[in-house]
């Protein structure tokens, strides 16, 4: 009994977010500087690098939801976050020796990781509360992943405020970085088994164990076949395309503290985004399909005034500039607040998707394999964008390229918000004789019947 806190949902999403807030978010934090500060001055290598995470990381995530249900959670937290300090070790490795093909192969492995990893989050994050806290529940992941972002970027900034130069930060940056994310990978281990976690009305999570993996495949497939998905896919294409864009900009533009302090922001807007969405989409007064249309309506609003503003911004400058500005700078205000509102979309856009998705289902076995998709598209989408940047195309293409992708998906994803459900009905599943037994909820309705 001294324990039931512990198995709560709140407190489980809160580790949750906490090792994301140490790895990913940290991680966010090092690409919003530049793609790895000191980097900055060989940016194909850095481009290269992504494209290599960001490819492995599709393909690796149209299956990462079928090896999330056969090892576990848990698991495959532990073992996949290492990938994200692998990485950031990488880069110091480059700044002291000059060694590329490490940070490549780097991003390579941990493209797979972080295929599992994110597979992961997303079936814990989803199935966790009830139906009407999931606005709530990716409100609070997203902002304690995003203070990870922030955290990296107040240590580079404090690390970085002698430095004038436009390209540089600090080794010690590094150093922080893989310490906190190792600290990160510690803190997974602390995660319960969700079997065990009950709600706050008494259900528990259903965890569907000892799939086969014919079973997994089979249940990948179906996801071809669920039109909701299938309409969420140039969303989830469109979701990371414009990374590449935004952190070049502030690569080129700004010196290595102004870097930090657009990043801090940047990430900090993106909590304020998510807890103001999330909420208002589990408000009770409005029907569900009416919060869904009514966050999507206002959302592309928002999303298109950004865009036309980093198009005009954009038309001011070029891949050559080199004046790097300082927030002492003349003018630094306008394109501050532009950047702030960059990460103030994009959290709106993924607390969404998050969103739409967990109403679609309640089962780990289900949301595994969603985000799991969401993530592959997700990563293909950051692929294509980080091969094109690296050939330094014109940054007003790649900005006009990321505004057409995102405003494409918002009347697919009106289809999708226009019949989204008031309680989600799950799919049939392909089942062996073995996984029904091994269900929480089935065993839950077995000691109820007797």
């Amino acid at each position: 009994m001294a324990l039931t806190w512990y198995y709560s949902p709140v407190v489980q999403v809160v580790f949750l977010g906490f090792v994301c807030f140490c790895c990913p978010g940290c991680f966010n934090s090092l690409s919003g500087l530049g793609a790895g500060g000191s980097m900055s001055s060989n940016v194909a290598l850095t481009d290269s690098a992504n494209a290599a995470l960001y490819a492995c990381f599709c393909i690796v995530g149209f299956f990462a939801g079928s090896i999330v249900n056969k090892v576990g959670i848990r698991p495959c937290f532990t073992i996949s976050s290492l990938g994200y300090a692998l990485y950031s070790a990488s880069l110091w490795v480059y700044d002291r020796k000059q060694v590329g093909g490490f940070v490549i192969a780097a991003g390579a492995i941990l493209g797979c990781c972080a295929a599992i990893f994110w597979s992961a989050q997303g079936a814990m994050m989803m199935s966790l509360p009830k139906e009407n806290e999931k606005g709530k529940f990716v409100s609070i992941f997203w902002s304690l992943f995003n203070l990870g972002g922030i955290l990296g970027s107040v240590i580079t900034l404090g690390l970085n405020l002698e430095n004038a130069e436009a390209g540089g930060v600090s080794t010690n940056s590094y150093i922080a970085f893989v310490v906190i994310m190792l600290v990160g990978s510690v803190l997974s281990l602390g995660m319960a088994d969700l079997a065990k976690v009950v709600r706050s009305d008494g259900s528990r999570v259903d965890v569907v164990k000892n799939t086969s993996w014919k079973v997994e495949l089979q249940g990948s497939l179906e996801i071809w076949r669920d039109w909701r998905m299938v309409l969420l896919f140039p969303a989830f294409f469109a979701s990371n395309f414009f990374y590449s864009y935004q952190f070049r900009v502030n690569a080129v533009y700004y010196d290595a503290s102004t870097r930090a302090l657009n990043d801090t922001m940047y990430w900090g807007m993106q909590i304020f985004a998510s807890l103001a969405i999330g909420y208002f989409l589990d408000y009770q007064g409005l029907s569900r399909r009416a919060r869904a249309l009514m966050a999507l309506g206002v959302m592309a609003l928002i999303l298109l005034a950004v865009w036309i503003g980093a198009f005009v911004f954009q038309l001011t400058f070029d891949n050559n500039f080199d004046q790097p500005i300082h927030w002492t700078s003349p003018g630094f205000g306008g394109p501050f607040v532009l950047y702030m509102l960059f990460g103030f979309s994009d959290a709106l856009y993924q607390t969404y998707i998050y969103w739409v998705m967990g109403s679609m289902s309640n089962s780990t076995e289900v949301l595994a394999r969603y985000a799991g998709f969401y993530k592959a598209l997700q990563s293909a989408g950051a692929a294509v964008s980080f091969g094109i940047d690296a050939v330094n195309i014109p940054l007003k293409w790649e900005c006009l390229v990321s505004w057409l992708l995102v405003m494409v998906s918002f009347p697919l994803m009106a289809m999708v918000a226009n019949k989204v459900p008031e309680t989600a009905v799950e799919p049939e599943l392909p089942r062996d004789k073995h996984t029904l037994k091994d269900s929480a909820v089935y065993q839950e309705e077995k000691h109820l019947a007797y």
